[in-house]
């Protein structure tokens, strides 16, 4: 009993899967950089670090398969960090991040 135990405690990090996730930057004279999560099936998640010394106006495009891409833009203050999220109708298979940033 202990073996299917052991053996199904095993079998639990092979089950857990995570979609590939796409980025493509336009970065205008900004330094800027990304972390990108996926936090659920149907959702997605980027943060973005402003490492400039000026402010940044950014805009960033989720898309997954199909559906219609979602837009966030976002404002990121020189040395801060700003969370950009998006829920989608059905599960991300192939996330696509398109982040254009400029100088504000």
């Amino acid at each position: 009993m202990n073996r299917y135990c052991l053996s199904l405690l095993l079998c639990l990090p092979l089950a857990a899967a995570a979609y590939p996730i796409d980025v493509e930057k336009r970065l205008d004279g900004v330094k800027v950089d990304f972390t990108a999560f996926d936090t659920a099936p149907d959702m997605a998640a980027v943060t973005l670090n402003n490492y400039g010394q000026t402010a940044a106006a950014c805009k960033v495009t989720l898309r997954n398969g199909p559906e219609a891409p979602r837009v966030r833009r976002v404002s990121v203050d020189a040395g801060q960090q700003a969370n950009v999220t998006a829920r989608f109708n059905r599960e991300v298979l192939r996330l696509r991040v398109t982040m254009a940033c400029a100088d504000k």
